[in-house]
Parts: structure tokens; sequence; C-alpha cells
């Protein structure tokens, strides 16, 4: 099913046209009149708004979209009312899609029935041993190995085919489509991928298991027994479920960590994640290889602006670390330049001892490593260091070479004060004298104009590119279709557990207009921080968006990775502040519906000389007045809420 596919019917069936197809409407204003359908009444109390998509009914006080309109006629729930309306909007939710997710959820299945029987290999046999050793050896503890499922890939052409088959009927054809095992050169058949390594599995960010890394006891290449082992490192092919330049080891885990702290730190390996995980470093992934690509970078920006590189600093390790700050950096000039709604405003390089991976600093000097992170160089920072090591700025080509090198990173940083204050640095660096700096600042080198990224096919770090990577949430698009207290007091509720006693009990759902919003806050209703002693399950976001139905689990994903300020942020006055906001700005809004409808209905009643119909109205517009006047008492004891927080800070 297609992301935002709510919002584009929305906006391809008018309400008028929908609601009209049941009930008879006569324009009165801005708005449009009938008999509720709902109830039986004389005197038109049913109203169509075509400006917010949403229609009213002050007799039953019913209310909502096209999508709550159809599942109150029809009675049917939202997934048949959405499936009814896209018919009529000629939006696709078509048969392929859905036998696609069937065989993905089978391809799961069978990933964790390849991880269960390599983590059992691992904990119970005697060919695990040594895998299960070399892991305590590397510092990991039992209930690490066991909270990630760490396995042992045993020897043997078919081990894990054979089990397979045996145990979970898997097929040859699934296990290829997993990319577990790999087809047989003659007479047919397949042979198990991952054989003698231990075996990490690999996750998306909901949790999913999508592909494998194996790494070799030992060192990679021609082991003592003359038997080529292979790369040390080994990950799973391209699959329907596995895209490597898309995934990031443990941001399943780190996924809640990088939004709490608002950073991502991004290492190379396996080992050097997990590490940071067990020593209670939950927000760092690893990039499953030296390069880091647009697709990862967009997943990312889900949670977080913020990104620090931790790359291995041996020879290999500087030059990735490099390349990869390199490439951040471009992607930040163009996002500064680009509209796109996604930016990056702090890339930073963590510099590690000599010689050191960062699993090492993890395990033997955690202090080190939090405080090595807390003061990450900027990148720009790290850059001119790179270049000035790389050259010899004793004599003038050096000098040339490296004034090459780091202006055009320069030139290009949106900030005017940032440009001055680096142009000086790299001015004591180098001993250039400043005005022969400035006239090279105003003509491109020969590196920037030859282009970068050259016809190598690697993918380039735009603006472009990221924000049409398939894991950059079309956030605008999902979002257009709900209002924006909605979206401001769902994504309070689902950020802010604490508030929901506060806000689930004096809001129902059916005060949201929008259906999927009404949707996905019944979700959350259902699934609120417990008050009963554990009975119910603890509060998880993550659950509650994996069990909603994709509409309602898409504008989930786009409220919390949206841009602005964090709601969990809020001290607890500013967090009262705020919720009485929303509830005051939903209130004005029914205030206003009923005042118009009333002024509306009153004007007609007049015209017509209906003298009972006048009074009842005016008596209902005196009510609608001390409405008013409550309203606007209780918005004054809020801003003075407000004023007070601001004071106290």
């Amino acid at each position: 099913m297609a992301v935002g596919v709510v919002a584009e019917i929305k906006g391809r069936l008018p309400v008028a046209d929908v609601v009209g197809e049941t009930v008879q409407l006569k324009k009165a204003g801005t708005t449009l009149k009938g008999l509720c359908p709902f109830h039986g009444e004389k005197t038109p109390s049913f109203v169509v708004t075509p400006a917010r998509d949403t229609w009213h009914c002050f007799g039953c006080g019913k209310h909502g979209d096209i999508f709550t309109f159809v599942m109150e006629r029809d009675g049917v729930g939202f997934p048949e009312a959405l499936a009814q309306l896209a018919t009529r909007a000629g939006v696709e939710l078509d048969e392929r899609t859905k036998r696609e997710d069937a065989r993905n959820a089978r391809l799961r299945e069978v990933m964790e029935a390849a991880i269960a029987f390599y983590h059992a290999v691992l904990l119970n046999s005697r060919q695990g041993a040594p895998a299960l050793e070399y892991l305590h050896g590397r510092g990991f503890t039992d209930e690490v190995i066991e909270r990630q499922q760490l396995g042992w890939a045993p020897a043997g052409w078919d081990t894990l085919a054979r089990t397979l088959a045996s145990k979970r009927q898997v097929s040859p054809q699934e296990l290829l489509d997993c990319g577990l095992a790999s087809p047989r050169q003659r007479g047919g058949g397949v042979y198990d991928r991952f054989r003698e390594r231990v075996i990490f599995p690999i996750r998306d960010q909901n949790g999913h298991a999508v592909g494998l890394g194996g790494r070799v006891l030992g060192k990679e290449g021609v082991g003592e027994d003359g038997r080529d082992r292979g790369p040390k490192y080994l990950n799973s092919p391209a699959t329907p479920l596995f895209d490597k330049s898309r995934t990031l080891y443990l941001i399943d885990r780190a996924k809640s960590a990088i939004r709490k702290t608002g950073q991502a730190v991004i290492v190379e390996g396996y080992t050097d994640a997990l590490m940071a995980h067990q020593a209670g470093f939950e927000n760092v992934v690893a990039s499953l290889g030296t390069a880091l690509t647009p697709q990862q970078v967009a997943l990312i920006t889900r949670y977080a602006k913020r990104i620090a590189l931790a790359y291995d600093v041996d020879a290999a390790g500087e030059k990735a670390g490099t390349f990869g700050a390199t490439a951040l950096e471009e992607l930040i000039r163009q996002l500064a330049r680009d509209d796109s709604g996604v930016e990056l405003d702090d890339v930073r390089v963590v510099r590690l001892p000599e010689g050191k991976d960062p699993d090492e600093v993890v395990r033997d000097e955690p202090d080190r490593w939090r405080e090595e992170v807390r003061t990450a160089r900027p990148i720009v920072d790290h850059l001119i260091d790179v270049h000035a090591r790389a050259h010899d700025l004793r004599t003038p080509g050096g000098q040339a070479r490296f004034v090459d090198a780091v202006l055009p990173i320069i030139r290009n940083l949106a900030n005017p004060v940032l440009r001055d204050a680096y142009l000086a640095r790299v001015r004591q660096v180098s001993g250039v004298e400043e005005r022969t700096l400035l006239e090279a600042m105003h003509r491109p080198s020969a590196r920037e104009a030859a282009g970068r990224g050259g016809a190598d096919g690697r993918d380039r770090f735009t603006a472009e590119a990221v924000t049409r990577a398939p894991d950059a949430l079309p956030v605008t698009e999902i979002l257009r279709g709900v209002s924006r207290t909605e979206q401001e007091l769902l994504r309070l509720v689902l950020l802010v557990p604490e508030a929901h006693d506060r806000v689930l009990d004096g809001v129902g759902p059916d005060r949201l207009p929008s259906q999927v919003a009404r949707e996905l806050y019944r979700a959350v209703l259902l699934a609120r921080a417990p008050d009963d002693r554990g009975v119910r399950p603890a509060w998880s976001l993550s659950g509650v968006l994996d069990a909603a139905d994709p509409e309602s689990r898409a504008l989930g994903q786009a409220l919390v990775s949206r841009e602005g300020p964090n709601p969990r942020d809020l001290s607890d006055r500013a967090l009262a502040y705020e919720v009485e906001r929303l509830v005051l700005e939903l209130d004005d809004a029914e205030w206003h519906e009923r005042s118009a409808f009333n002024r509306d209905a009153t004007a007609e009643a007049e015209r017509d000389g209906d003298r009972a119909a006048v009074d009842r109205l005016l008596l209902e517009r005196r009510l609608l007045n001390e409405q008013r006047r409550s309203l606007d008492r209780r918005r004054n004891e809020t801003r003075l809420l407000g004023r007070a927080e601001v004071s106290a800070r």
C-alpha cells in the first residue's frame, strides 16, 4: 500500500461529493447543509465544510471526514472504507502488494528459523564452543549473546538447508530468496552460504530479521588447513528483505536512544556497535561497510539530525573515515541550499586512540569513549587536519594542494561567519596570506571544475538522493490529510506516555476530525501507559506502530520523525500548558463550527418567519456566548501558565 494514500484519496474525492451521494445538500454560506442520515430529523443540522474536508451533525454529534462517513453509513471498519474509497478515487491497493507482503512475511519466518538454528548451535553444540569462547574473549556477555541471538554457522555444505527443510518445511527456493543458500553449479540443489562463521543477525528499524553478517574465526584468506576461508566478513546478498545500502546494524535497538540524545554515532563493524550497546551507549549503529550511502543517512534522519563518525583509526579506517566525512560534508552543502525538509545540522568526527578500534575503547575505557563522542570535532576542523597531514606545508606545492583541497569545503559553507572563521584557520595552518586565499576562494579549483563523484557509479550525496531514498518518509505528503492540532496532539501522546492520563481521559478519539488520526489515537488509547501495576504490557511506541494499520503506522512514523521541538524535552509545567492549549484549540474549533451553524440557521428561520425556531436559536446563541466567555477565561489562564513557564527558565 502506498504511503500517504489517505491524503491522496482525500485530494481526489471532495467531501461534498462523497456525502452528497447520500445526503441532499444545499449551499449555506461557506458550508453545505442537509438532513442527517444517522438520526431522524426534520430541520437540517448536518453540515459539510469543504474547506476542512469534514462533516458534522449538530443534532446527534457525529462528525468526521469521508472515511468516517462511509464507516457510519455502511457499518464497516476503516480498512473496508479505505478500500471502497480507493477504488472510487482510482487509487490502486493492488493484490500484488498483498502478495508481496505475504511472501516477505514468510521469508522473515525463514530468517528467524535460521537465526534460531545458528544460535542453538553456538550455545548447545561442541562445534559452537570455539565461537562462544571467541565472543567471551572479545568481552561479550552471555546476556548480550542471548539478546542479539548471535550464532555459529557449522561446517558442512548443507547443514542449515537440511535442518530447515525437515523441521520447518523450508524449500530450497525460499533459502535462495532469503540469501541463506547459493545454487549448486552442478547437479541442482543448494548449499549453505554461511559456513564456519560467527553469525550476527541484521534487523531493520522495526526489528524484523532481514539478513545476516558472518565473521570467520581468525584471519580471512587461506587457513592453516589450506582451505580458503573467504573474506573476514560476509553479509547476506541483496534479497527482497535485505538491501545493505538501506540498512544499519542495530538500528532497531538504537533508534530510541538516537531520538533521546539527538545524535547517531556510526561505527564500521558489528562488534564495535555491539560492544557499545553492551556498555550502555545505545545510540550507536554500524554502517555494514566503510562507505555511507544516502539511503542510510535518510534512515538516520528519521530519528536525529546529528551524526558522529567513529570509524577505526588505522590506515584503512582513517581513509574510510575521511571518505565518510567528505561525503557527508557534501550532503550538508546540498541540504543547506535545498528546501527539502531534511537537515543534518551537525556532523562530527570522533577521534580515537592510535591503533585502537571503537570496541576496544568502549570495553577498556568507557569514560574516554563518552568524552571523545561528547567532544567530537566538527567535520570541517577534521577535514582541515586530514588535508594538512596529507601535504607538506613547508613547500609551495604542498601549500597549493592543501588550499585546493580545503577551500571547496569552506566556500560551500552557508554561514558567512563560519566561512570567515575557517578561512582564518586555513591561513593559520598553511601560512598562505589572507589576500591570496580570498582570491582563490573566488575561482573554482580544477578538482571542482572536473566535478565530484566520477563515473564509478557510486551514489552521490545530494539532497535529492536523500529525500528520494525509500527510507526517507514523505512526511509532508502523509501529514497533509490531518489538521495541525491533530498532528500536535498525536505527536505528544506518542512521544510522552507520561501525558496519557492527562490527555486521553479528557479527549476522546471522536473529537478528532480525520479518521486516520482517530485510528492512531485509538491505538494509543488501547496501549496507553499502564496504571494498573503492570497488569497490562508496558507502553511501547514501536509496538503501537507495528500493530497499527499501514496508514496509521505511516502517520505515526511521520509524526515522530517530523522536525520541530521534541515534547519529551518539556518540563511538567510546560507539558501541562501544551495539553491545555491543544484541548482549547479543539474546543475553539468546535465552538466556531457550532456558532457558524447557529448564525446561518437563525438567518434562515428569520427569512421563513419561523418565530419558534428563531427563539430557540437565540437561546442557543446565549449559551454559545457563555461558552465563548468560558473559553476566553481558560485561554487567559493558559497564557498565564505559559508566561510563568517562560519566566521560570
